[in-house]
């Protein structure tokens, strides 16, 4: 029987008693219906020349001539502005911690979680930045106010540093009088001043962490046979500035440190940005930008009201007509593409369902396919960025527990001696041989095993993160209790700020290098995840969940630590706990093996997760490395109900 013969006719529908379709529309298959009557998927009319997620330049008009912009010069300059970012984070991650114990006089614990909740919130709230940049701004526009502000901030920070009245009185504070708490406390509108300076800095930075890697990933064009290859090299270039930004925060900013103070140390990370800022700027006529589709969550919201008011709306009701889409190749939503209809979350689908009685005039009763597909991606991509938060939670324990193992140790190499706040430089370096290594031997070693061009698919290079996460983890509980029973046995008990001469702090490179290996697979490969599955109008909010899984873990740190500490002091303060700022008569051991088993269990988690995702879908070229030339697709899917005719994508009722 030949195709025609085996495919399913669409019945004749009434659409307001009459026998005739509607002019302007269609059925295509059995169960979609396209319309000419919709304007958009939120109410108001798209227009202009521009369709999809077609590029265009900053005033939103068509590019004359497209080669003449984008591609990897244009990503150049975007790299610059991530590099000065993260240089800018990590700097102030790492001797954050140590400026409030030392000048502010803090204590350990409550500076830590200070800065804990500061890195929190500058990932956690980058959903606030993908949205704007989504919903209204676009992604460069998003990046230049935002990194604005986060200069702002650091000029802030830097003042504080600077100037001695934003600073408690440092006279007659030695090591012995700050730790037996005997220095002068920081004046409560001091502290203030600071945490608001602080807290601006991470608000700028949720602005340009979910906009910068994807406004870098838009200018490829991914109708390239190329693309792919493109935007996997992309992803670990951009991974790479960010290690560069690491590195040149754990040893050049702690140099300037030592040798010029605090404020000198600040402002180098306030100049910093500022040049990249004008780098940024001045790549201004090279980007390919992207229009923004309006409010995500206007259309999420509008999906899920359109569902809930035809909750009892049967799909083999005579009342339906079809699910509702646009016509032709262009989309609804500004800046996207139309989207393949799936089976999954079909409750949702009740949304795009038309009756007879729909015009479509409505959105908070009719919803697009590619608008209900929309919510769907983002609901099916939450679980994958959920297993990452406790790689964040060990990253965000090593910046504050590592660095108090550190103090006790041998920093010594040769003759030169390391400041302790330089060891988390290792982990940066690691990355930085990985991903140039990357390449030449992971990808074809990896493609003998895997079968996969690229050498693992992105699931899989999250996977193996975490499992690397583990064993690092595990090592550090294993050396710690090593480090603790000797600093015992050689009377070094209650000095837990002196270094031990004959134990070297680079055994700790072990742990270091194994979490960098780890952040390289799971990050990038989650990166470029998020930004390859996510809608074409959502795609910072796509890049969003990575930095907010990595927000949450900052939290989660802060409350996890809170918890141990609570649990394990024992009754009447007899006993110290876990987490004693005296890290010789605590337990970081059992801490750290706390954590190996909470990342066991997370592992098992993303292997159930992964096992149940299925890869989206695209039409036209998104894809077309992996299916190949002459593939035929189409932008609705419909091959269920075609192949199968006793079947409905939707199933039974």
């Amino acid at each position: 029987m030949g195709s025609k013969e085996r495919e399913i006719k669409s019945p004749e529908v009434q659409l307001g008693g009459n026998s005739t379709p509607k002019r302007g529309s269609k059925k295509l298959g059995i169960y979609f219906l396209e319309s000419d009557d919709r304007k958009t998927a939120f109410g108001r009319g798209y227009s202009g020349g521009v369709g999809g997620a077609t590029p265009v330049n900053i005033h939103g008009k068509p590019i004359p001539d497209i080669n003449k912009t984008g591609g990897w010069i244009a990503a150049l300059f975007i790299f610059g502005n991530e590099m000065a970012e993260r240089m800018a984070y990590f700097g102030l991650s790492v001797n954050m911690v140590a400026f409030m114990f030392y000048v502010m006089h803090r204590p350990f614990s409550s500076s830590a979680s200070a800065v804990n909740n500061f890195l929190g919130i500058s990932q956690a709230s980058s959903v606030l930045g993908g949205f704007i940049a989504d919903a209204y701004l676009g992604r460069y526009w998003t990046i230049a106010i935002f990194t604005t502000i986060y200069l702002a901030g650091l000029t802030g920070i830097t003042l504080v540093a600077t100037i001695k009245v934003f600073v408690p009185n440092q006279d007659q504070c030695d090591q012995i009088a700050l730790l037996l708490g005997n220095c002068e406390p920081a004046k409560s509108w001091q502290m203030m001043y600071l945490y608001t300076v602080l807290y601006v800095t991470g608000f700028g930075a949720a602005g340009i962490r979910p906009c910068v890697s994807s406004f870098g990933a838009d200018q490829f064009d991914e109708r390239s046979r190329n693309y792919r290859s493109h935007l996997d090299r992309f992803f670990n270039f951009f991974y790479l500035s960010v290690t560069v930004g690491a590195i040149v925060a754990f040893t050049a900013v702690v140099y300037i440190q030592m040798k010029h103070g605090w404020g000198a140390a600040f402002g180098s990370l306030a100049i910093a940005m500022g040049l990249s800022n004008m780098l940024f700027f001045a790549g201004t006529p090279m980007y390919r930008h992207r229009l923004p589709g309006g409010s995500p969550l206007t259309r999420v919201a509008q999906v899920l009201v359109a569902a809930f008011r035809k909750r009892n709306v049967s799909f083999q009701s005579s009342e339906f007509v079809g699910l509702y889409e646009l016509p032709g190749k262009r989309s609804a939503i500004k800046g996207s593409s139309k989207i393949a209809h799936t089976d999954e979350f079909r409750y949702l689908d009740k949304a795009a369902l038309q009756l007879k009685d729909d015009d479509g005039a409505n959105p908070w009763r009719l919803c697009t396919v590619t608008q209900v597909e929309e919510v769907k991606i983002l609901l099916k991509l939450l679980p994958i960025p959920a297993c990452t938060i406790m790689l964040s939670v060990v990253l965000t324990e090593y910046l504050t527990l590592s660095v108090q193992q550190a103090y006790t140790l041998n920093t010594h190499m040769g003759h030169l001696k390391l400041p302790v706040t330089c060891m988390p430089v290792f982990p940066g370096l690691s990355i930085f041989v990985l991903l140039s290594l990357y390449y030449s031997v992971f990808v074809p070693i990896s493609r003998q095993i895997t079968g996969n061009p690229h050498g693992a698919s992105q699931l899989q290079r999250v996977g193996i993160g975490l499992a690397v996460s583990i064993l690092s983890v595990a090592w550090a509980g294993v050396f710690e209790r090593y480090r603790r029973t000797y600093a015992i046995q050689h009377g070094y008990e209650a000095s837990f700020l002196t270094q031990m001469p004959d134990l070297s702090a680079y055994w700790l490179l072990i742990q270091y290098c194994l979490i960098g290996i780890a952040e390289v697979f799971c990050i990038v490969g989650l990166l470029e995840f998020l930004y390859e599955e996510a809608p074409d109008a959502m795609r910072s909010i796509g890049s969003a969940y990575a930095a907010v899984a990595g927000g949450l873990g900052c939290f989660a740190a802060t409350i996890l630590n809170s918890i141990v500490k609570s649990v394990t002091r024992g009754k009447g303060e007899t006993r110290e706990s876990w987490l004693s700022q005296n890290i010789n008569t605590g337990r970081f051991d059992y801490f750290y093996w706390l954590l190996t088993v909470m990342s066991l269990i997370n592992f098992a988690a993303f292997l159930y997760a992964a096992h149940c995702y299925q890869y989206r879908s695209k039409d036209g070229t998104d894809r077309q490395s992996e299916k190949g030339p002459g593939s035929d697709h189409t932008s609705i899917n419909a091959q269920d109900p075609i192949k199968n005719p006793q079947l409905s994508v939707f199933g039974r009722e």
